[in-house]
């Protein structure tokens, strides 16, 4: 009996174990299954995600050759557009090459013209080129003119000094200012005894140094001048002032042969001018009043041929102005045919820029 109970439990024990083999085997299928499903719906989830990516790049891709499309349409519009526009252009192109062409004959016209105005100007520039040399030969006779003048002021102050007279020169015109109350008696014409030594002593530098042959050639007049204050009728100053003058010069020819050659005499009396300038010219003090001391004097002073030098150069600029004038003239003309050529040239431009945008 015990035998067969163990027997039983033998047989129990190989089903039990039997049964556990097939449960651990019905699991690991199931476990088998689960991963086949996971990675079926793994590649399905995938397949799926790639498809969606594909429609997404097609429908980008269908955006892109729609707009291209419509691009193109715009672009055929606009080469429609642009083939009017060159047509029209083309006309225009063809109006203005005519216009041109007639600009053309005109511009052949105006420099027929133009070549005739410049032989013209030519001949009158020659003459403008001897006007001109005439002009600088003035123009040296004058520098030289102007420094004969300073020289013979640099002469006169040298002399005196030379000679320890003081006497008053001007550095700018060399003219010498005797006192009239050194001369004369108050309102009187007639020299004083200390006015003629006064004068014996300053004429002869004066007069010899104008007279040198150096100086000679240039001299046009040797002028003693007389000047009253400002008290009294104009009237009667001058008639004094004149009158003053006059006794210098007059004792000026007295004393001459003292001191000059006969020929330097005969120049002195084609030189030697007379003038009254009455209350004219005062001189003023520091403040600007008028000091009538000073302002009665006499002025023995010299004028160079530099006037008539100025007078031959006033009638060459004359010449030059009336020659200027022409050539003004002349010049409008040949603006109005530059301005004919400027136009020619526009309309040739702006074909060319037709041409160009077309």
């Amino acid at each position: 009996m015990r035998r067969r109970k163990k027997s039983d439990e033998g047989g129990f024990n190989v089903w039990r174990s039997y049964s556990d083999m097939m449960a651990g085997i019905l699991l690991l299928f199931v476990l088998i299954m689960c991963v086949t499903l996971f990675q079926a719906q793994k590649s399905y989830d995938e397949s799926l995600k790639e498809q969606e990516e594909k429609l997404a790049l097609q429908e980008e891709y269908t955006q892109e050759l729609l707009a291209q499309q419509a691009t193109l349409e715009e672009q055929d519009e606009q080469l429609a557009s642009q083939e009017e526009e060159l047509a029209a252009l083309a006309a225009q192109l063809a109006s203005q090459q005519e216009t041109l062409e007639e600009q053309e004959a005109t511009l052949a016209a105006q420099q027929a013209t133009l070549e005739e105005q410049e032989a013209t100007l030519a001949t009158q520039q020659e003459d403008i080129d001897e006007k001109t040399e005439l002009l600088a030969a003035q123009q040296e006779k004058i520098d030289k003119i102007i420094g004969v003048k300073a020289d013979v002021i640099e002469a006169l102050s040298d002399e005196f000094a030379a000679q320890n007279i003081s006497v008053d020169i001007d550095s700018q015109t060399g003219a010498m200012t005797l006192e009239a109350s050194v001369l004369f008696a108050y309102d009187e014409a007639e020299l004083t005894e200390e006015g003629m030594a006064t004068l014996q002593t300053v004429l002869p530098v004066y007069c010899s140094v104008l007279l040198q042959d150096a100086y000679k050639d240039y001299l046009a007049e040797i002028i003693i001048v007389g000047y009253t204050d400002t008290q009294g009728d104009y009237s009667y100053n001058l008639e004094l002032s004149q009158r003053r003058s006059l006794a210098v010069a007059q004792y000026l020819l007295e004393i001459q042969g003292n001191f000059l050659t006969a020929e330097q005499s005969a120049d002195l009396q084609e030189f030697l001018t007379v003038n009254g300038q009455s209350m004219s010219n005062p001189v003023l003090d520091a403040d600007g009043n008028v000091d009538d001391d000073a302002s009665r004097r006499v002025e023995v002073k010299f004028r160079l041929k530099d006037d008539e030098m100025m007078e031959e150069l006033n009638s060459i600029l004359s010449d030059l102005n009336t020659e200027e004038t022409t050539d003004a003239a002349a010049g409008e003309t040949a603006d109005t045919d530059t301005a004919a050529e400027e136009a020619a040239d526009t309309a040739a431009g702006e074909t060319e820029e037709t041409a160009s945008e077309g």
